[in-house]
């Protein structure tokens, strides 16, 4: 494609932006100095060209029988190797891109598109022996705990239909606990893992920031991004987590990532003297439902006689966290998702260009289309970084690291923290009659214990803890970053205790 150079009001235009004062004479001379810059980006459309890869043939199908709105398309892509995943089942969130089978992400501006290469995750999965069979659906660009802003439809929770699944990773959760999927890939940025795995009763991980590669799937803010494992028990979590995890080259997230351990063996491990800090911040919230905070705390009195030290935590930085967490979700997002198109710029790592051009394109054709969280969002973040010239990212960013160092002290009295994933069970889908501003606490209203994490980065997992009107609550475990496996042992032993966890009906 020809990089055509700037007309003289396009360059007219640029200058005025940038507050550069351009006589008649300056504006043609500076048109010459553009047009022989643009060269370069001539050449490398060309370059690109050579090495390009092209999307692989794929079969799928769109899903037929879909009473839960949650398959977004089916296919059954064969595993590349055998290995721990062998014989398995796997769903894939649909912001991850799987090559030659179609992604949406939940918004008309991404639908159509086709991905050329796999992302890292789905990569490893095939090499590991397990069979791709299908593409979950998720929410609108993964802007939504709630599961109704999906462009496709809302996703429904298999333990009551008329209720929502969480989100974003809304179809993850929702195929699993209806016996769908054994295994799942999601992405966690405000508690998208957690938050479904919380209101659907099943296992979602979000690992430590950076300790799986986010290569290849659809990028909402870096310093906030997550991938993974989504699954009916602990130790599949652990296995998925072991064939996830570790640096893959590309991902500039993994900047600090070590080797990972066995997180197989930590499973196995029994929990006689480990200390567990009930996080007193993460109960009793303005939202919270206190039935489940009940659920949680007895679920901390079953570690204890699982033999767990519990004691009561305080982190005063856990209620601070969300606003850290929301500047960073606004004005970061904002900049990197919908400005840059989904990667953005001045990072190290793999980029898709198709991809970048696609959603551009799709986004200025179906803005009217996005959802109401996603255009909250954009309005605030753009207006905040236009306005006061991004010092509150800036500062949120600065803020984080005190955050971080709030739980890390927490963490080296305790070795994880136990509060509820999320402060109530789920809530009835909204009608056609619901305001805006009732759509926007159901799409958000939940993240105030999930989202600290993401901002901090600590690894957290949401297990399944007593129902409470028959319907699933979420009991979460967060631990130092790295330690994935204590958080995943802990898990573990409190899901022996119990005996399991509950089916949907």
């Amino acid at each position: 494609m020809p990089v055509i150079p700037p007309t003289p009001e396009e360059l007219a235009e640029l200058a005025a932006r940038y507050g550069f004062q351009l006589s008649e004479a300056d504006r043609k001379s500076f048109a010459g100095l553009v047009e022989a810059n643009l060269a370069a980006h001539e050449a490398v459309e060309r370059l690109y060209a050579r090495s390009a890869p092209s999307a692989p043939h794929r079969d799928y199908e769109w899903p037929g029988d879909n009473p839960l709105g949650a398959w977004y398309v089916r296919t059954r892509i064969p595993p590349s190797g055998d290995g721990p995943l062998s014989g398995r089942e796997v769903v894939i969130k649909d912001n991850i891109a799987v090559a030659g089978v179609p992604m949406m992400n939940g918004s008309r501006a991404v639908d159509g598109f086709v991905p050329r290469r796999d992302a890292t995750v789905v990569s490893r999965v095939l090499a590991a022996g397990g069979t791709i069979v299908g593409k979950a659906v998720c929410e609108d660009l993964c802007y939504s705990g709630s599961s109704f802003t999906s462009a496709s439809g809302p996703v429904r929770n298999p333990w009551d239909p008329a209720r929502h699944a969480g989100g974003s990773s809304s179809g993850n959760a929702a195929l699993l606990a209806a016996g769908e999927a054994d295994l799942a890939i999601g992405g966690d940025q405000g508690g998208s893992v957690r938050m479904p795995a919380a209101f659907c009763g099943v296992v979602g991980h979000k690992p430590t920031h950076g300790l799986v590669p986010y290569t290849g799937a659809f990028p909402i803010e870096t310093t906030i991004d997550h991938l993974g494992p989504m699954t009916r028990t602990v130790r599949d979590a652990a296995l998925m987590l072991s064939v996830l995890a570790g640096d893959d080259g590309f991902d500039p997230r993994q900047y600090r990532t070590p080797e990972p351990p066995d997180y197989l063996a930590a499973v196995e491990q029994d929990i006689r003297g480990v200390r567990v800090g009930v996080l007193t911040e993460g109960f009793g919230l303005p939202v919270s439902e206190p039935a489940v905070d009940d659920a949680v705390r007895a679920a901390a009195d079953r570690l204890a006689a699982a033999g767990a030290v519990v004691s009561e935590v305080s982190v005063p930085w856990h209620r601070e966290g969300l606003d850290v967490w929301t500047v960073i979700g606004t004005d970061g997002t904002a900049r990197q998702m919908i400005d840059g198109n989904g990667y953005g710029m001045n990072v190290p790592g793999r980029y898709d260009p198709e991809l970048m051009v696609h959603f551009a394109q799709g986004r200025r054709v179906h803005a009217d289309d996005m959802s109401d969280t996603l255009k909250t969002m954009i309005l605030t973040g753009a207006y905040a970084a236009q306005r006061y010239d991004m010092r509150h990212y800036a500062m949120a960013r600065e803020l984080a690291w005190e955050l971080r160092a709030g739980y890390d002290a927490a963490l080296s009295e305790v070795d994880v923290l136990v509060l509820p994933t999320v402060p109530y069970v789920a809530k009835p889908l909204p009608g056609p009659d619901t305001t805006r501003e009732e759509r926007m606490v159901n799409a958000l209203g939940m993240v105030g214990n999930t989202a600290p994490f993401d901002a901090s980065g600590h690894p957290a997992i949401s297990v399944p803890a007593a129902p409470v009107d028959g319907l699933p609550t979420g009991l979460m475990i967060a631990g130092r970053r790295f330690d994935d496996a204590t958080v995943l042992r802990v898990a573990a032993a409190y899901e022996r205790e119990v005996g399991g966890f509950p089916v949907a009906p």
